[in-house]
């Protein structure tokens, strides 16, 4: 889906100036043009314009990219239409002069401000109604924290913003994250906090409002109710309490409560089978449409295993559509030119997808 001259336009955050979201974001518009015709990009000219000089002098066979500042959201889709190889950037923090620009590869302070604050001005206006959506070039959390950002990951970040946006508690506006790839999707019950927390934060109610949320998320996006696996939290799925009782006493009164609220759900199942089960192959579906993980590592290492280069994290919960590129900034080869740009082409086409489904229902009804 490309976007039309008065389409709302798609923005492209540009992540850690210091990783490789700059890069990727140069090779999406280079590699994927009539994709990104619509993706105005969030972030600082002279690190877009780092990134494409890069990516020139690694490639002298491919489109040479130009930079483009605009001043306006409907001008960038209207300079992309005359012109297809053209990045426009929409320039909403101060200037860095050549010599500010961040080392590729180092934590720094600066680099994770300026990356927040682009992913912040992005959500303002993407909240406002004013974009269709938004795709975000990957952050690091160090260099958050270095430049004193609250949130330890965009997802953090952007329910802070949805919630003030609506004037509500943070607790108030729940969000999760979804990893998902064209063989498998999986739904995080907790995300960035560490292994003991996240075992604290397997309880009822959060397994409840998982489940809610995917079910909301999932009925928008395809039109149809998923039908969602839910991995236990211990080996074997506790074995009937001989490994934990954590499935008895929390996990399957949960689901028993989900299926009487009407949703499809089934579990708990082992972890180390579950993923396998819900896995489409040979463009034949799995067993189930989502799997609900416990905790971080249990949901992302199964999808990152089939390949980070069609790995997507959506943003579900949040009133608006957000997606990113499964894989970090990868400091080891930042500035190096070698990095793959398919995960954020992916993100990209999940956002346009995504947004053609709920335009799709609305127009029918």
């Amino acid at each position: 889906m490309s976007m039309t001259e008065h389409a709302k336009p798609m923005l492209i955050t540009q992540g850690d100036a210091a990783g490789i979201g700059p890069e990727i974001i140069v090779k999406a518009f280079r590699d994927a043009p009539e994709q990104m015709q619509g993706c105005v990009v969030v972030g600082d000219m002279a690190v877009m314009q780092r990134a494409a000089l890069l990516v020139a002098q690694c490639d002298y066979h491919a489109p040479q990219m130009q930079v483009h500042q605009v001043s306006g959201l409907q001008e960038a889709a209207q300079l992309q239409l005359r012109a297809p190889f053209i990045i426009p950037v929409w320039q909403v923090t101060p200037p860095l002069a050549a010599e500010e620009l961040p080392v590729w590869g180092r934590i720094s302070a600066k680099s994770g401000r300026l990356a927040a604050d682009c992913v912040l001005w992005a959500a303002h206006a993407a909240l406002r109604g004013e974009v269709s959506a938004m795709v975000t070039a990957p952050v690091h959390k160090e260099a958050l924290y270095a430049a004193g950002v609250p949130f330890p990951g965009h997802t953090e970040m952007l329910q802070a913003c949805a919630a003030a946006h609506a004037g509500v508690a943070v607790e108030d506006m729940p969000v999760r994250m979804m990893l998902a790839n064209p063989e498998l999707k999986t739904v995080l019950v907790s995300i960035h906090v560490s292994l003991r927390k996240a075992i604290e934060a397997v309880t009822i109610e959060n397994i409840l409002q998982t489940l809610h949320i995917t079910h909301a998320a999932e009925l928008a996006a395809t039109g149809r109710a998923p039908h969602m696996a839910v991995a236990g939290l211990n080996p074997h799925a506790g074995e009937g309490g001989l490994m934990g009782r954590e499935e008895l006493d929390i996990i399957i009164p949960a689901l028993q409560q989900a299926r009487a609220q009407g949703l499809q759900v089934s579990g708990p199942f082992a972890p180390d089978t579950v993923f396998m089960r819900a896995r489409s192959k040979y463009g034949q579906p799995g067993e189930f449409d989502v799997v609900i993980a416990m905790y971080h590592d249990q949901g992302l290492i199964p999808v990152k295993y089939l390949g980070v280069e069609q790995g997507v994290n959506v943003t579900l919960g949040l009133p608006l559509v957000r997606t990113s590129p499964d894989h970090g900034t990868a400091f080891d080869v930042a500035g190096t030119a070698k990095a793959d740009a398919s995960s954020l082409l992916a993100a990209v086409a999940m956002a346009q997808y995504r947004l053609a489904l709920t335009s799709s229902r609305a127009t029918s009804s």
